[in-house]
């Protein structure tokens, strides 16, 4: 009898032990495979910092949501009750049904509308459950408060040219960070400044104005005079927006120095002008704006050509013929407008909608000593290179595609480059020199980001209505590109010192189950199912029994 109240003992203490150990020294093991509950590091810190609480409203819930959106859902649940554990009472969340919230179809309407106004547009969704065709309207987001500030985030993001399937896992991967981007926003103290030449440039500002409303909401912009302004100095990052002026050495010298002394710069640029000429078609010319041999001197090299994309690009309406006394004018795929759908390896794009570009040319890498290199955007392989000068005709629309012309291979035409950068001016400033005083041939690391497209992060404008377009919008099919998630994941990649995009590099894979065997086998299964778990049960009882009667008769 006293023993074994002594090993009661042992065992109450034991576990009061590991209770007190667990509240000292708090771990958490993730068994999974691909670590769907670990998160990043740089959100940790997010959480950790939190200095008021942060409440997460989720609309993607509810009865009727279909299977697919259940398990996004349920991603979301879990990320936040992740999130609790590292910012505790900072971090509240409730997760809202509008049918079960607003009875009344008008004020629910009304909501779901306000959303849609924030950023969260609902998506109407077919599902095939148990062979039967059901239709349901889904609200794939969440309005985050801090404060007296509030954002929205859309949790439905993904590749719109992959199967929904695909996109709704892409969606799982990106539910960390887009709420932990979300948080970010609204709890950044200070924001990193961003300068935007405005002297080397003609281009409108209301064909900026999309681009530059999404920036001012993380970062400050201002618009620098390269020719004024002695340095960069106090600005974190530069972006270079389809320049068309020659840059002059002196300016040259600023950005370089801004670079070699860790600034971030993010380039757009066309090596080739296009003029319309006439209605037979357009011509090509090199375009230089001296920042050639700045970017070659860091291992990049913006060639003087064009990409003609056979197998991803968009379309234009075109003059095919007349149709009786009338022109016929028709949307016909423009292989000069390449649709970026390929890319490489790179938080930046990871599970990024296609990029739409006007008039793209390649980019080579070329030696540069410490310097990594990731290609970022990428054509498809079926391409054919035009070189400038040269004459783009619009007759050949209407003739039939020569595949044995489209060999060029995948071109990059976004790159990332990464490392201590040396200086283009190295060896060239002499000791008399006013600049050699603050001088440096190489310093700290920095990061920029080549693009060999000017118009990325530009939107068009309508003139009937009178309003800027949202960026990537193809006024002639109607679709939205991701040309805006490009910039703003570049930007955020270039500044962020935490790193919570490099949450996006979560990756979950897609284990579908075989649909045909599902259906064959069904009522198998569910026997098995069933009738298994019981069958266990009631022998695990026969053996116990049978053990019993054996030791104590």
């Amino acid at each position: 009898m006293k023993n074994k109240i002594i090993q009661i003992l042992l065992v109450v203490g034991a576990i009061i032990g590991l209770n007190v150990l667990a509240n000292q020294f708090f771990f958490r093991v993730d068994l999974t495979e691909e670590k769907r509950f670990t998160i990043n590091d740089a959100t940790k810190n997010l959480l950790k910092n939190l200095d008021d609480e942060v409440y997460v409203k989720v609309y993607l819930t509810g009865k009727s949501i279909p299977s697919g959106f259940k398990r996004l859902e349920n991603a979301v649940h879990e990320t936040l009750d992740e999130f609790q554990i590292y910012g505790g009472t900072n971090i509240k969340y409730a997760f809202i049904d509008l049918n079960a919230e607003y009875k009344d179809e008008k004020t629910r309407n009304e909501k779901i509308i306000e959303l849609a106004q924030k950023g969260i547009p609902p998506t109407n969704v077919m599902a095939n459950e148990d062979g039967k065709k059901t239709q349901s309207l889904v609200v794939p987001g969440a309005v985050i408060t801090y404060k007296d500030k509030e954002i929205a985030t859309l949790l439905l993001k993904g590749n719109k040219m992959a199967s929904p399937q695909e996109v709704l896992n892409q969606s799982y991967e990106g539910v960390e960070y887009q709420l932990a981007s979300a948080i970010k926003t609204l709890t950044a103290s200070q924001k990193k400044k961003i300068g935007i030449f405005v002297n080397y440039s003609t281009l409108p500002a209301v064909n900026q104005l999309d681009l530059i409303g999404a920036l001012k909401k993380n970062y400050e912009l201002y618009p620098v005079d390269l020719r004024q302004s002695p340095t960069l100095d106090g600005l974190d990052g530069i972006l270079v927006m389809k320049p068309d002026q020659p840059f002059n050495d002196d300016d040259k010298y600023k950005i370089d120095q801004f670079i070699i002394n860790g600034g971030k710069a993010l380039f757009f640029m066309d090596a080739v002008k296009v003029d319309s000429v006439a209605r037979e078609g357009s011509v090509a010319q090199v375009q230089s704006v001296g920042l050639e041999d700045l970017l070659f001197k860091y291992g990049v090299r913006l060639n003087p050509n064009l990409i003609k994309d056979a197998q991803m690009c968009a379309a234009i309406p075109l003059d095919v013929g007349n149709f009786g006394n009338k022109a016929n004018i028709q949307l016909v795929p423009w292989q000069y407008y390449p649709l970026i759908n390929t890319f490489g390896k790179s938080p930046i794009v990871k599970n990024l909608d296609a990029v739409y570009t006007k008039y793209v040319g390649s980019l080579d890498t070329v030696r540069a000593n410490g310097i990594t290199k990731t290609p970022l955007l990428m054509t498809s392989q079926y391409t054919q290179l035009l070189k400038a000068p040269a004459i783009m005709s619009y007759n050949f629309a209407n003739k039939e595609l020569d595949a044995s012309q489209y060999k060029a291979g995948v071109q990059t035409v976004g790159l990332l480059l990464e490392g201590n950068f040396e200086s283009l001016f190295k060896n060239r400033i002499l000791p008399n020199d006013p600049r050699s005083a603050t001088f440096k041939p190489s310093a700290k690391a920095s990061k920029i980001i080549v693009c060999s497209d000017g118009d990325i992060p530009v939107n068009d404008f309508d003139r009937k209505q009178n309003t800027p377009l949202p960026l990537g919008f193809d006024k002639y099919s109607g679709n939205t590109f991701a040309n805006k998630d490009f910039v703003l994941n570049a930007v955020d990649y270039l500044l962020d010192d935490n790193g919570v995009i490099t949450a996006r590099n979560k990756e979950i894979t897609l284990r579908p189950l075989d649909k045909v065997a599902l259906q064959d086998d069904r009522e198998y299964w569910q026997a098995i199912n069933l009738i298994v778990p019981i069958v266990v049960l009631v022998l695990a009882g026969l053996l116990k029994s049978f053990m019993r009667k054996k030791k104590y008769a």
